[in-house]
């Protein structure tokens, strides 16, 4: 995808050395973490298996898209992006089997030859169905 469709398309990026939570959220959040890595990497096997098929992605203009969007949006030809710092993270825990990982970011990179700086917030709502985590909803906030 272009740049401005896939700057609206960043969600879930982060990549930090942040302690993880005690308690049943540090299954999520190392599952958070590996999720970020997979789209950093571009790597659209493991995005394939991390996303739920019913994915809700609402990008930062607001558009609703699905799981191919997202997946397309992270794994475009010739694009790069570089590694990401976290600022202000959370993890909410939704019960035993749901939480939602957030956290705010500057995005940047190469997206159709040319370079972009994306600074956005975003939050991941993840869902386990017996041991599997899987991305289920994901929502997007540009910032200046």
């Amino acid at each position: 995808m272009r740049f401005p469709v896939l700057a609206l398309l960043l969600a879930a990026m982060p990549l930090s050395a942040a302690t993880p939570p005690a308690g049943d959220s540090a299954g999520l959040v190392a599952f958070a973490d590996a999720f970020d890595r997979a789209q950093l990497a571009k790597d659209g096997a493991a995005l394939e298996r991390m996303v739920a098929d019913d994915l809700v992605f609402i990008d930062g203009s607001g558009k609703r898209l699905d799981k191919k969007a997202f997946i397309e949006g992270w794994t475009a030809p010739g694009d790069r992006f570089e590694l990401i710092v976290l600022r202000d993270r959370t993890v909410v825990m939704l019960g035993p089997d749901a939480g939602v990982v957030g956290a705010e970011t500057t995005l940047r990179g190469v997206s159709g030859g040319d370079a972009f700086v994306s600074h956005f917030r975003f939050a991941d709502t993840f869902r386990r169905t017996g041991r599997r985590w899987q991305a289920a909803h994901i929502q997007v906030t540009r910032m200046p």
